[in-house]
C-alpha cells in the first residue's frame, strides 16, 4: 500500500456574525499518496482556497484534522506550524509572489538562506536551469513575462524539495499556451522531486492532467474523479 502523505479528516470551516453562521466547507474527506497529484475544481466561492489554506496550516478548520507525513498540523503552535511548512510544503500562486527588489536567482536562494542551507547559490542556479531560465538568472520579475515569472516561482518552491505542494490557480493569469507549459513544467518537476501535488483550478482541462481530481460546490465534495 502506498505511503500516505496528506490526510485530511472531516474538514468542517465556518464564520459566524451578526447576519448568522456562513458554512465554507462541510465535511471534506481525503488522503493522498507519496507522488501522487490532485486538482480541486470548483466555481468561485466554492471553497477550493479555503481548503487549500487549511491543508497549509495557514488557517484553521472549525472542525476535523490535517496530517502531512504522519504531523497533525493543528497539534502545533503557529509559530510551529510556520517552522514546520518552511520545511515540508512548498506553494505556486497565481499571482506569482516574488520580491520586486530581488532577482530571480536571488529569489529562488531566498527560502535556502532562510533554512540556512549550505551551497543556496548552486542549489538556486541548478534550480533555474531545470525550469529553462539559466540566461535569465540576473533579471528582476518587472522584466520577465508572465511565464517567466511562474518559471522563478516553480524553482523557489521546488528547491525546497517540498514533501507537498501546494498550487493556487499557478496559470490564472496566463494565457492558454502559455498556462499549459507551466502545467506540464510542473508535473515534470513533481514526478522528477516524487512531490505530491494538490491543484486548485477552474480549468477542468489542467485537472485532467492530474491523477484524481475532487469537486467542491457550496463547500462540498460532490464528485470525485
Amino acid at each position: 500500500m502506498s505511503e500516505k502523505i496528506i490526510s485530511v479528516h472531516h474538514i468542517d470551516k465556518s464564520v459566524s456574525d451578526a447576519s448568522g453562521t456562513l458554512h465554507i466547507l462541510r465535511d471534506i474527506d481525503f488522503s493522498l499518496s507519496v507522488g501522487e497529484t490532485m486538482a480541486i475544481l470548483g466555481a468561485s466561492g466554492s471553497g477550493k482556497s479555503t481548503l487549500l489554506s487549511i491543508m497549509a496550516g495557514l488557517d484553521t478548520p472549525s472542525a476535523g484534522s490535517v496530517q502531512i507525513a504522519g504531523q497533525n498540523l493543528f497539534d502545533m503552535s503557529e509559530d510551529e506550524r510556520a517552522a514546520w511548512r518552511g520545511q515540508h510544503v512548498g506553494f505556486v500562486f497565481q499571482s506569482f509572489q516574488l520580491m520586486g527588489h530581488l532577482n530571480a536567482l536571488e529569489n529562488v536562494q531566498l527560502p535556502l538562506e532562510l533554512a540556512g542551507a549550505k551551497d543556496a547559490t548552486t542549489k538556486a542556479k541548478a534550480m533555474l536551469e531545470q525550469v529553462g531560465l539559466g540566461q535569465r538568472m540576473k533579471h528582476f520579475p518587472k522584466v520577465l513575462s508572465g511565464g517567466e515569472q511562474q518559471r522563478v516561482a516553480l524553482a523557489r518552491a521546488f528547491v525546497m524539495r517540498p514533501q507537498l505542494l501546494l498550487a493556487d490557480e499557478p496559470t490564472g493569469s496566463l494565457d492558454a499556451e502559455t498556462g499549459q507549459s507551466i502545467m506540464d513544467l510542473m508535473l515534470a518537476l513533481n514526478q522528477s522531486f516524487a512531490t505530491t501535488l494538490v491543484l486548485v483550478t477552474h480549468d477542468m482541462r489542467l485537472a485532467q492532467k492530474c491523477e484524481r481530481f475532487i469537486t467542491l460546490e457550496a463547500g462540498r465534495m460532490r464528485s470525485e474523479g
